[in-house]
């Protein structure tokens, strides 16, 4: 279970305050995947973040009772100047799992070649978030958090197996997926949201969120 209670979070933009979330409340269970809708510039990665504890609220209470993956894309744990084989095998000890395991399945996943040899500093950015993806998938999480959707890679075999692989984690996992187009949740989403004006919205449809959504966005 993820819970957010009363929480609040803004910055100062230099000439503003940006609020991203004012006194929200709210609750993922596990088994009830959440897409949340978001236009751009209204705190998506923030709110991800936050829900991962990489950043904290200025108030409010944010309760983590299950085990609750990095978000996808973040690289924070890894050193760029130590390969993939390195960084797979060091994050696999730090979440207590099998180091040969880890760099298997990301070596498979990835499909780097040579470059899984390579320090993670001499990758593109497409090569880094797929070693990314496989990380988040190597490990073992009962919410995953997703921003944005797949990564952006154009390696049709990658984005295919990780597609398959998170299907079926779907089936015993959770992911909170947070995007500012519909159509990146369908196929994750149980439950929706949508994120505006420092106000997440609850749904029970999708499609009861994108009405609110198009109306604000577009009307």
């Amino acid at each position: 279970m993820l819970e957010f209670e009363n929480v609040s979070k803004s910055f100062w933009t230099g000439k503003k305050r940006k609020v991203i979330l004012d006194r929200v409340s709210f609750r993922v269970d596990i088994g009830n995947s959440l897409g949340i809708l978001a236009p751009n510039g209204t705190g998506k990665t923030t709110l991800i973040n936050m829900m991962a504890g990489l950043e904290k609220p200025d108030e409010g209470v944010i309760r983590r009772t299950s085990r609750i993956s990095f978000p996808l894309g973040f690289m924070g744990g890894v050193i760029n100047k130590h390969t993939a084989v390195e960084n797979s095998r060091y994050i696999a000890r730090l979440y207590g799992l099998d180091p040969d395991y880890v760099e298997a399945f990301c070596r498979w996943l990835c499909n780097l070649g040579e470059y899984f040899e390579q320090p993670l500093g001499t990758y593109s950015s497409g090569m880094r978030a797929r070693f990314s993806f496989a990380l988040m998938l190597a490990l073992d999480f009962d919410i995953y958090l997703i921003d944005e959707g797949m990564p952006g890679s154009t390696d049709v075999e990658f984005n295919r197996k990780a597609g398959e692989i998170l299907s079926e984690r779907l089936r015993t996992t959770t992911v909170i997926i947070v995007s500012h187009q519909a159509q990146v949740l369908e196929k994750f989403a149980r439950s929706s949201a949508v994120l505006m004006d420092g106000q997440l919205y609850m749904f029970d449809t999708l499609e009861e969120a994108k009405q609110l959504y198009d109306y604000e966005t577009q009307g």
